[in-house]
């Protein structure tokens, strides 16, 4: 069962629900900035400064979470996400690799 904030357990988080969440290539750019960052680093959703409306771009963080991708936590006024590095290398070993090595991706 999801946590509070509608993170799902690493036993929860399923293949269909990440490819969906990966199926779309903002929020493919977002998890490939994070799994390029140094491990640990949050970002707000403002700071990836994606080419949508804020509704358009909360939609996008609401199921990277909910799919298990990123971890969301509050900071004051704004939500800060992090990438789940070790959950998604223990579920889908190998993903975050190909993520990393997709050509074309622009900011």
């Amino acid at each position: 069962m999801p946590d509070d904030e509608g993170h799902p357990s690493v036993d929860e988080m399923q293949l269909g629900n990440v490819l969906s969440a990966l199926s779309d290539p903002l929020r493919r750019r977002v998890i490939r900035e994070l799994s390029l960052a140094p491990v640990g680093c949050e970002r707000t959703c403002a700071s990836f400064e994606l080419p949508v409306s804020k509704a358009t771009t909360t939609h996008h963080f609401k199921v990277m979470r909910e799919s298990g991708l990123i971890r969301q936590v509050n900071r004051g006024n704004s939500r800060a996400a992090q990438l789940r590095i070790e959950d998604i290398e223990n579920r889908f070993p190998g993903l975050l690799d190909m993520i990393r090595s997709e050509q074309g991706m622009t900011k």
